[in-house]
């Protein structure tokens, strides 16, 4: 017979086993979607080789994975049950409550308190009219572990009052540590797009616009083919983000959490803008001019096509007329909800069951969910380094300090700041899918 220890042991031993399995035989396909190959199953000896006699081993461990579980919260249920005995026993043990009734069905005696004692004790109360004179003796027949839980207790049995919690004493209510965060929206894009570092008040480059190869067959003694080549300077202004919070000094000195909140806060709301900005800045000072106003980027309209085919289709036009290799698709939740959900005409799931989480990506490609967008424009780019970079002049900056009468108000203001540019070097690497 096996014990709970014994059972629970030999269970994680085969769950390492088929584990290992499973390492083994997991592959990646060329989508990236995670399978199984169990020709590549080596832990379990020679013997088992072939995809069919791996599979049936899996099954048998399995199998026998699912009985040793059985086996565990049987043993475990024994054990509770072993566990409520032993505390009903405890129960019946125990010594009965004052107050309560005995076998016969009468009220037990209810220990009194020293005080209730002394106030019916007429030797007292004879001692009290004739004017207190000298002092007084007296004992009680009583033992003292029964005054001393008298006295750590709150009478309520046999009392005629309700001690309640409107006319007694309110239960103590202790707050929970921390908070419950109000909802906003996450950063989205700023992650995909490289960043640098820059000391410029606006980032000045130079823009090959004409580019005409002329290269050409001649004859012996013909003159060469020329081409031609200009060059145009673009730049792009460095824009500053803001954000402040007036503050009472015993807020941040009495809750030290105060502080990392408050910079935790103004960070996060200066980077959301920065996100919100890249996307959809129309570029009018001080705003920046985000993906989706620069001149120049591809647009092509979904029309009557799926939404994955109308993104394959600006993959293709960022391949061709851009001459990049388009790396994220970027779109808004409710867009990508309608591609989730897609099904063949008998009713499956064409990005998996919806038992499963399923990949956030279409032809091979991550999807980026962001709502900085309306529903029914989605991107595709190539989010590399060579066509797109955002720009930090000075990174996020908080402070502290008195603004106004604040000095007098026991106020101060803790504020943020970042200055930031976005250039989108290469504009027909990115195409705009309109209609979804």
């Amino acid at each position: 017979m096996s014990t709970l220890k014994e059972v629970r042991e030999k269970l994680a031993a085969k769950q390492a086993d088929l584990h290992k399995v499973f390492s083994e035989a997991e592959v990646t396909t060329d989508s990236g979607e995670k399978g199984y190959d169990f020709t590549r199953v080596k832990c379990l000896g020679d013997g088992v080789k072939g995809s069919i006699a791996v599979a049936e081993k899996v099954k048998a461990m399995d199998a026998e994975l699912n009985e040793l579980g059985e086996q565990a919260e049987t043993l475990e249920a024994a054990e509770r049950a072993a566990k409520g005995m032993k505390d009903r026993e405890k129960i019946l043990n125990r010594p009965p409550m004052p107050g309560g009734r005995d076998d016969r069905g009468g009220v037990r005696g209810r220990i009194k308190s020293l005080g209730e004692m002394l106030a019916e004790e007429k030797s007292y109360s004879e001692w009290i009219q004739r004017g207190k004179p000298q002092g007084i003796d007296f004992s009680y027949d009583v033992l003292p572990s029964d005054i001393l839980a008298k006295g750590m207790q709150v009478d309520t049995l046999l009392t005629k009052a309700l001690m309640s919690t409107s006319a007694g004493f309110a239960p103590e209510s202790v707050r929970l540590p921390g908070f419950v965060e109000a909802t906003t929206r996450p950063l989205q894009l700023i992650d995909i797009i490289p960043m640098s570092q820059t000391g410029q008040a606006a980032i000045k480059y130079m823009e090959e616009t004409t580019r005409t190869h002329a290269a050409a067959e001649r004859a012996e003694g013909a003159a060469y083919a020329e081409s031609t080549f200009a060059f145009t300077e673009r730049s792009s202004d460095v824009r500053k983000i803001t954000d402040s919070l007036p503050v009472t000094d015993e807020q941040l000195e009495d809750v030290p959490m105060m502080q990392g909140y408050v910079n935790g806060r103004l960070t996060f709301g200066l980077r959301q803008k920065l996100d919100t900005q890249v996307y959809v800045g129309n570029g009018t000072a001080p705003n920046l001019r985000g993906i989706a106003n620069v001149a120049g980027i591809q647009t092509h309209a979904k029309g009557a096509d799926p939404v994955p085919d109308a993104f394959y289709k600006a993959m293709t036009k960022i391949r061709t007329v851009g001459r990049a290799v388009p790396t994220h698709h970027v779109m808004h939740p409710e867009d990508w909800q309608d591609v989730r959900l897609l099904r063949t005409v008998d009713g499956v799931y064409i990005w998996g069951s919806p038992s499963e989480a399923g990949p956030e990506r279409m032809w091979g490609l991550g999807v980026v969910q962001n709502e900085a967008r309306a529903a029914g424009s989605g991107f595709v780019g190539s989010f590399q380094p060579a066509w797109i970079s955002a720009f930090e002049r000075s990174g996020v900056d908080i402070q502290v300090g008195y603004v106004g009468n604040q000095f007098g108000e026991g106020k101060r203001t803790v504020r943020g700041d970042m200055r930031a540019a976005l250039v989108v070097f290469r504009p027909a690497a990115f195409c705009d899918v309109t209609g979804l």
